[in-house]
């Protein structure tokens, strides 16, 4: 959903929240040939420990407004990667989302800033990163509890960090 809220057009759902202004959220165009599908593994890492998704990429405009939106289900390998270059501070709302989702915020260096888990289905409370990311990954609520993964851990797919 896109909003304009004092001439700035934000998109909520993955807004970019600059602290200086309000910049347009810079989706990355896919890069690689495994995206073949537009799904991607991508793969969490804790130590020795790693578990894959092979999740959706959410990189245009559409796609990111979009996103989880009206789905009853999730499976459980599944998810979505939002993708931005540069770096942004990235806000989402669980707006028309049914099911709950754990938002997994990744730095540049491939590592997990902040897990917001099992977040709440048709909520419009903003879900901030904190911090400037290089993606969020959405996984069924849960996931991200069940694979073992928590904030310091690593996040790479192809084309992302390594």
């Amino acid at each position: 959903m896109i909003l304009k809220k004092a001439g700035c057009i934000s998109v909520l759902l993955l807004a970019a929240v600059q602290a200086a202004s309000c910049e347009a959220v810079q989706p990355v165009a896919a890069e690689s040939s495994a995206e073949i599908g537009r799904l991607l593994p991508v793969t969490l890492v804790r130590g020795a420990k790693k578990h894959v998704f092979r999740v959706e990429i959410a990189d245009t405009p559409a796609e990111q407004a979009r996103g989880l939106m009206y789905r009853n289900e999730l499976p459980a390998d599944g998810g979505m990667l939002f993708r931005f270059s540069p770096p942004q501070r990235a806000v989402f709302w669980m707006k028309n989302t049914l099911i709950p989702l754990d938002m997994i915020f990744i730095r540049a260096d491939g590592k997990i800033a902040r897990i917001a888990a099992n977040t709440m289905p048709l909520s419009l409370e903003p879900v901030d990163a904190g911090e400037q990311v290089v993606a969020v990954l959405e996984l069924a609520g849960g996931a991200a509890a069940a694979a073992g993964i928590g904030t310091g851990d690593r996040a790479t797919w192809p084309g992302g960090p390594r």
